[in-house]
């Protein structure tokens, strides 16, 4: 059985953690597979968004323990560095990524929701830096969180190990949307479906210009995005846009 399954329908790439035994805790077969499935999701042309979930009770309650506890010394930096491939690839990614998220999502579980750039919960869902708990500390996963609520806050939830419901991550900022746990497929589909309608080159300008801007002053970012924007402006899609917007028609985009 593979630890990581994923499928197309209409544009959209389906990921699954598949270890429900372990609750798809990272191993290094999990973690081999998610960056294998994020790095073809990408290359492949008809993926317009990408949704990444967790098979079983929960989405994943981060690394396995049982792995890492069996690693020799000199072995453990190494095996640290693939749990976070995810991370990397993530962070490249030019299509939109939305987290669909039940049940745990804990450690590397939150770092991982927390890479994309939509996490959509169920009501029972459960997030948190908890790797304190086991005298160890959450520094990727927690950095993750700081993106989303700040450094302090962050630092906070880490050396405390609390946990953070749906609702709470709402609140926080980090949660997009909430629903019944029954109902969170088709509410992380509609998100989906609504992305994968947009102009890709649309998408992809805008994780690209909000991720230089954010590690810029003010007045080069603002730059930057002009930059960024302008592009866009010249781009067959982005003249198609304004042209059917003037029109009342709708767009038909073609990815140039």
């Amino acid at each position: 059985m593979k630890a990581v399954t994923s499928f197309m329908d209409e544009g959209i790439c389906r990921i699954e953690l598949n270890r429900p035994e372990a609750m798809n805790t990272f191993n290094t077969e999990l973690a081999l597979q998610l960056d294998s499935a994020l790095r073809e999701a990408e290359a492949d042309g008809g993926v317009r968004v990408v949704v990444v979930s967790g098979a079983g009770k929960h989405f994943s309650t981060g690394i396995d323990l049982r792995e890492l506890s069996s690693k020799e010394r000199h072995e453990i930096p190494a095996f640290l560095e693939l749990m976070d491939l995810h991370n990397y690839r993530l962070a490249s990614m030019t299509k939109p990524v939305i987290a669909s998220v039940h049940g745990y999502a804990l450690a590397n579980g939150t770092g991982l929701a927390l890479s994309c750039d939509f996490v959509v919960a169920s009501e029972d869902a459960v997030f948190g830096t908890t790797a304190v708990n086991v005298g160890l500390i959450c520094i990727e996963p927690g950095l993750q969180l700081a993106r989303w609520i700040g450094g302090k806050r962050a630092l906070q939830y880490a050396l405390t190990g609390d946990l953070i419901p749906a609702a709470k991550g709402v609140e926080l900022g980090f949660v997009y949307a909430t629903a019944e746990r029954e109902k969170l497929e088709e509410k992380t589909m509609e998100l989906a479906t609504k992305l994968a309608a947009k102009s890709a080159l649309s998408l992809a300008a805008g994780k690209r210009g909000f991720a230089i801007g954010e590690g810029l002053p003010l007045e080069r970012a603002i730059r930057a995005g002009g930059d960024v924007f302008a592009a866009l402006a010249m781009s067959e899609d982005g003249r198609e846009g304004v042209e059917a917007f003037l029109a009342k028609r709708p767009p038909v985009y073609r990815g140039r």
